[in-house]
């Protein structure tokens, strides 16, 4: 009778390969993701605070309008006369249509005699939907007060 080999098992392991491709390719995901989001509010404003807040229901295209503390018009790096704003926006809203919301982006220290020309340039152009970036109350509250 001949006695049974013993044959060296082979070791279960687990094929980390497509993990590491999935991890690596959510990482580009999310720097890509981050560095566009940071482009839209470059600019370091220091934002009014707000007694209440109000959350959109939908999300709509916008367009966002930075007024710097020099009274200064800046949207999408560019600094803008109030012409120039009037002539982007009106060929925003025949591209996306009349949901397009203006979110103007004005430092605390500005006066609104800077912001109003964009109030009216908007609604003269058919744009009704204009929303300021403040800081939201929980973050006055909590002490976190950084540009949204």
């Amino acid at each position: 009778m001949r006695s049974p080999v013993k044959r060296p098992r082979a070791s279960l392991a687990f094929n980390m390969t497509p993990m590491i491709d999935i991890v690596f390719q959510l990482v580009i995901f999310f720097l890509v993701a981050s560095n566009m989001a940071r482009q839209e509010v470059q600019e370091a404003l220091d934002l009014p605070s707000a007694m209440s807040r109000q959350p959109s229901a939908e999300e709509v295209e916008r367009i966002i309008v930075n007024v710097l503390p020099t009274g200064e018009i800046e949207m999408g790096g560019q600094s803008l006369t109030i012409d120039q704003f009037r002539r982007q926006i009106g060929e925003a809203r025949d591209r996306l249509g009349q949901d397009l919301e203006v979110r103007i982006r004005g430092d605390r220290a500005v006066p609104y005699r800077m912001v109003e020309p964009l109030m009216i340039a908007s609604a003269r152009s058919g744009l009704w939907n204009v929303a300021f970036s403040v800081i939201a109350p929980e973050d006055v509250r909590s002490g976190d007060v950084r540009s949204p």
